[in-house]
Formats: C-alpha cells, sequence, structure tokens
C-alpha cells in the first residue's frame, strides 16, 4: 500500500514516544495501528488526538479524587431501584442486584446474600452437550433430601423408612447402594442396621423415643451424596454456541479443581472468596467489574476510575476492607475524622487515652476546626518576602 508506514516504521515512532505515555498505551497503540496500517500523516494525527485525549484524562494536583469518587457513585445510587431478587437471564436462579448488591461490595460482606458462579467450559468440555453436563454433574451438591420423595417414622418397630423419588434419582444418575454408602458413614446417624430394597432405604434402631428419631430424620436428609458443597443448585445454559454452568451457592476453590473448567474466566460474585483463594489483586478487580456491571444493569454510567479509587481503598492494605467504621472511615489517622464519622465520644476518648496527635492534613477535620482543607487551591500558600519588597520599593 502506497503511502503507508511498514510495520518496521511504525514500531520505530512508537519507540520514539517512549516515556510520553504508560507503556500499556503504548502498547494498545502499536497494535492497533499495526492491525490498521496508517500513513505518516495520519500516524501523526492520531498521536496528536491521543495526546490531546490523554492529558484531558490526568488529575491536577490538588484534585479532590475522593470527593469526586464518592459523588460519581452516590449520585447515580440515589437512582438506583431497590430490587433485591432479580431474574439475570436465568430463570432459575436468583441474585442480588440494584442498591442491596452495591451496598454488599462496600460493605466487604462475608457472605453475600445469593452467592452465584458463573463456571465457563474448556473448548472440548464447552460445546459437548454430554461432556458439559458431567461437569454440571460434578458440580451440584447432593443431599439425601434432595432426592427424597418422603419419609416415614415407626416408633413401635424403632424403623425409618427413606422413599427414595425414582425420577430424581435416575436423573441425577443414583443408586440407592450409593445413598446407603454415604448414610452408613455418618457417625452421628447411629442406626443398628441399615438395609434398602425396591427405592426404599430402611434404617433400624433399638429402642428409641419419637424425638430421637425425628431427629435422625433431619440429620440423614442433610447427608451429602456427591459434589461440590455449598453449590445447591446448577443451570447450564447455551450462549453463543457453549455451554455455561450457573450455580447457585459458591466454592471457587473446588470448582477450580474439576476437569473441563476454565480456571481464568470462572468467576463468582462473592468477592471475599475470591481474595481468599486467588488473591488481593483479583479481589480487587472482582470489586471494579461487580460494580460496574451493577451500574449497567441498572442503565447507569459512572466512569471506571472512581470506581478503581474506591476499590484500591478496599484493598490498598492486602486485604478486602469495608467502606464503614469497621474498615476505611474506622481506619483513618485522623482522630476528627474519625469522632465525625461514628460513635464520637469513644473515638475521642481513646484518642486522648493514647495521646494521639490530630496533623489538620485532610477535609474533615479542617472543617471542624474551621481552617482552609488543603486541596486545590487551599493546598497553596504565598509567603512576602518583606526584605525583599522593601529593597523594590
Amino acid at each position: 500500500m502506497a503511502g503507508y508506514l511498514t510495520d518496521a516504521q511504525i514500531k520505530k515512532r512508537i519507540e520514539d514516544i517512549k516515556g510520553e505515555f504508560p507503556e500499556s498505551l503504548n502498547m494498545k497503540l502499536e497494535n492497533a495501528l499495526l492491525e490498521t496500517g496508517v500513513s505518516g500523516s495520519e500516524f501523526e494525527a492520531i498521536l496528536d488526538e491521543v495526546r490531546r485525549r490523554y492529558e484531558y484524562s490526568l488529575v491536577e494536583p490538588g484534585e479532590a479524587v475522593g470527593i469526586v469518587a464518592a459523588q460519581s457513585l452516590g449520585e447515580p445510587g440515589t437512582q438506583m431501584t431497590m430490587r433485591t431478587f432479580h431474574y439475570a437471564g436465568v430463570a432459575e436462579l436468583n441474585v442480588t442486584l440494584g442498591l442491596p448488591r452495591i451496598i454488599e461490595i462496600v460493605d466487604a460482606r462475608k457472605v453475600p446474600s445469593t452467592p452465584t458462579m458463573t463456571v465457563y467450559l474448556e473448548e472440548g468440555y464447552a460445546s459437548d452437550k454430554e461432556k458439559a453436563k458431567g461437569v454440571a454433574k460434578q458440580i451440584e451438591a447432593i443431599t439425601v433430601g434432595d432426592i427424597l420423595e418422603r419419609s416415614e417414622t415407626d416408633l413401635i418397630d424403632s424403623k425409618i423408612t427413606l422413599v427414595l423419588d425414582k425420577y430424581e434419582m435416575k436423573r441425577r444418575d443414583l443408586s440407592a447402594e450409593e445413598v446407603v454408602e454415604q448414610i452408613s458413614k455418618v457417625k452421628t446417624i447411629k442406626a443398628d442396621k441399615i438395609e434398602w430394597e425396591r427405592g426404599k432405604v430402611f434404617l433400624k434402631f433399638s429402642k428409641v423415643s419419637m424425638k430421637d428419631l425425628r431427629k435422625v430424620v433431619v440429620k440423614v436428609k442433610d447427608v451429602y451424596l456427591r459434589g461440590i458443597k455449598n453449590i445447591n443448585r446448577v443451570v447450564m445454559r447455551k450462549e453463543g454456541g457453549v455451554y455455561i454452568i450457573y450455580t447457585e451457592g459458591s466454592n471457587l476453590k473446588e470448582v477450580l479443581k474439576i476437569e473441563g473448567v476454565t480456571i481464568g474466566k470462572t468467576k463468582t460474585n462473592d468477592i471475599l472468596e475470591i481474595s481468599k483463594v486467588l488473591g488481593i489483586e483479583a479481589a480487587r478487580n472482582a470489586i471494579i467489574n461487580e460494580a460496574l456491571d451493577t451500574l449497567d444493569e441498572q442503565g447507569l454510567r459512572v466512569d471506571v476510575r472512581h470506581i478503581m479509587l474506591i476499590s484500591d481503598m478496599m484493598s490498598v492494605d492486602g486485604s478486602v476492607k469495608a467502606i464503614g467504621r469497621h474498615g476505611v472511615s474506622g481506619q483513618k489517622a485522623s482522630v476528627l475524622a474519625r469522632a465525625a464519622f461514628e460513635i464520637t465520644v469513644d473515638h475521642l476518648l481513646k484518642a486522648g487515652i493514647r495521646g494521639e496527635v490530630e496533623e489538620l492534613a485532610g477535609i474533615v477535620e479542617n472543617v471542624i476546626v474551621g481552617k482552609p482543607v488543603v486541596l486545590g487551591t487551599g493546598m497553596v500558600e504565598l509567603v512576602m518576602n518583606r526584605e525583599l519588597e522593601q529593597k523594590r520599593a
């Protein structure tokens, strides 16, 4: 193509501007230009536009980025609905969205109200329905209660009869022998004899009370048969020609061990679990993605940099902290900032006992004492040199 720069020329020109932009931006620019091809004049025009936009995106010294981030998330937060449950494309599974989900994220809740996972499969499994089903069966946790049609207690013979649901047994590929084997492994179910016949399991005891029999029935229903614990339900859907597994419940560590699961794409909405399994950087990215997805579902737009700043504050010390008195706000260095947020007297009393010093370095503490805030124009100090002024006069 006449007039177009060669790949070597493009790389040379990108090398010449090295240091002007971040390395990641240079790589994106280089990849885009190599893919499309440009002339010398087009390269300069593109470079000027990239430079203009990059300079526009920079934060000015003294910019109150924390306040702007809080406003940027708080304002659309007032427009969010209070819908707690919503069918997010999967009719069988509930997920928390809207304002309750944003609150969960910034509060760093130990357990989300509706923990869910999206499990992506490797190439050989994603397009094969039977293989995908096999992975789904390995993931879904099954208890005796899930395959039980009904239970009967016989006080006279001190016997419990479990009538198994034939349809559920067939659907989950289970046999009565497996059920008996798993029940017999539970030491707290002290049955003298466990037998099965024609879809029924019999648990026989020496003389016990009706109360004890009922307790045993509850224990038996909770006996774990197969799958991954905490994954209560699994739904498999075909999207874009590949099968994706959605779960109700979350256990990221165990799911990633299953053959056929794509480790790099599989995700959970439990941020603290991500932090524990994959580390703090993965948790930081999860906070950003979860917040953006929740806002996007509501049709709201917030610049990603504000969300990034919030996630940075939540994860800066290597653990996920809540935005609140037990996290970011409660751990501020400023005594007055902590006291202004919550439990004022307690903070002031403890600070007095420890002999803490207030540096008046932030916004809240300076507003309280009536001093200019050390931000924006307030961070600039002018000093007059009287001797020099007198000489000029």
